[in-house]
């Protein structure tokens, strides 16, 4: 029997996020006198402004490989255009014609380039870091070379037919964050026997670096006021366009002096400062950035909240309840699996300004509330949601699929 196992993992990934926070944190603690590890990416995107993701894995002492993305040639992107322009009334037609370009083109010339990879060194298990249908090259190079695959699906999927039907027939186990993340694979029909969920852990020791007071001189917050703060990448499904509004209601609605902290960076943040100035709150809206120490933003607020429409089982909130901040959020499967509804904070219909508004007055209002869900937030992720827990269970699914 092999002592030790030669794991790939492959990342598709554009941007730094949660996934690859607990990626990283796997990674420090696991077993590597059982696993030895490579990791295979696409991109090597920016930590910040001082490091980038090839970096953070080297300074483990695992090898790190750039797959470099071949830019499209100019015919495929003609015939992506005249096919969106052709099929503008049907928006299934168009995915369904848009995907098959990307995989004869793009997928499957990915997948012989992985395979390759596999074989030159003599992997004996593909760990994806992703999603089914952020990693079907990773599935179809499993099918070429015959190895066991492991997928962690971090965000709720949309799966076409032949995506689920290729997942069900080459992967073998799928790690789940949130029970959510489960219901909605199996929905999609992938086999229920594949999928195994295991959620997503932080340190419980970690502390913030910078102290609670340098953060609010940052965001120049006085001790009087009231910072409701969230964390994360700037993208469509975060909905932050919604908490603006929220905040824009909670604003008119009261005379205490509050900001808004958006801690983060993403493709929406020129149309979010735009729609923070059109509401006349550019002074009361604080964009941090991306941070490396998000945790000591997170620890300055008085209120964390989220107001995603779509997520897996977000970090940031096991984040914010470990440094005892109440929680208002949108009560959508991954989060419902954190937020205890009226104990640990609020959970809200998404995309319901008035809702997520009435739940943060009420919380401005009760800060001795707020402090006793902000305890109980705390104490459950010390209770259920540590690192070592989720280390331990990953472990065990690649020891199923090992056969150690």
């Amino acid at each position: 029997m092999k002592k030790i196992y030669d794991i790939l993992i492959l990342d598709t990934g554009k941007e730094w996020g949660g996934g690859t926070n607990s990626l990283i944190e796997l990674l420090k603690r696991i077993d590597r006198k059982k696993y030895n590890f490579t990791v295979l990416f696409y991109y090597n995107y920016n930590k910040g402004n001082d490091s980038n993701i090839q970096k953070e894995i080297e300074k483990l002492g695992i090898k790190f490989v750039l797959l470099p993305q071949k830019s499209q040639a100019i015919f495929i992107k003609i015939i992506k255009e005249v096919s969106r322009i052709l099929f503008f009334y049907s928006k299934k037609i168009k995915k369904i014609i848009i995907f098959w370009i990307d995989y004869f083109y793009k997928i499957k010339p990915n997948a012989k380039r992985i395979a390759k990879i596999i074989k030159d060194l003599k992997i004996d298990l593909l760990y994806m870091n992703n999603q089914p249908s952020s990693n079907l090259e990773g599935i179809i190079a499993s099918k070429i070379t015959g190895i066991p695959s492991v997928l962690h699906c971090r965000v709720e999927p949309v799966l076409n037919f032949f995506e689920a039907k290729l997942t069900n027939s080459s992967v073998n186990k799928i790690i789940c964050v949130s029970a959510g993340v489960k219901n909605e694979l199996i929905k999609q029909n992938i086999n229920t026997e594949k999928c195994i969920v295991v959620y997503d852990g932080i340190d419980i020791a970690v502390l913030p670096k910078q102290s609670l007071q340098t953060i609010r001189k940052k965001i120049e917050a006085s001790e009087k006021e009231i910072a409701i703060g969230t964390v994360g990448s700037l993208m469509k499904r975060k909905k932050i366009s919604d908490l603006i509004e929220v905040f824009s209601i909670v604003r008119s609605k009261i005379d205490n002096e509050i900001k808004l902290i958006i801690v983060g960076e993403g493709p929406e943040k020129e149309n979010l400062v735009e729609l923070a100035k059109r509401k006349n709150l550019i002074n009361d809206i604080i964009f941090t950035g991306f941070q490396n120490d998000a945790i000591s933003y997170i620890n300055a607020f008085d209120i964390f909240v989220m107001t995603s429409d779509k997520e897996g089982l977000p970090r940031v909130i096991l984040e914010a309840m470990l440094m005892a901040k109440p929680v208002v959020a949108s009560n959508i499967p991954g989060i419902s699996e954190l937020v205890i509804n009226g104990e640990t904070g609020f959970l809200v219909p998404p995309k319901n300004p008035e809702a997520f508004a009435e739940k943060i007055l009420f919380l401005i209002n009760n800060p001795d509330l707020r402090k006793q869900m902000g305890e109980k937030g705390r104490e459950r992720v010390i209770n259920h949601f540590s690192i070592e827990r989720y280390v331990r269970g990953v472990e065990k699914v690649f020891e199923e699929v090992l056969k150690v």
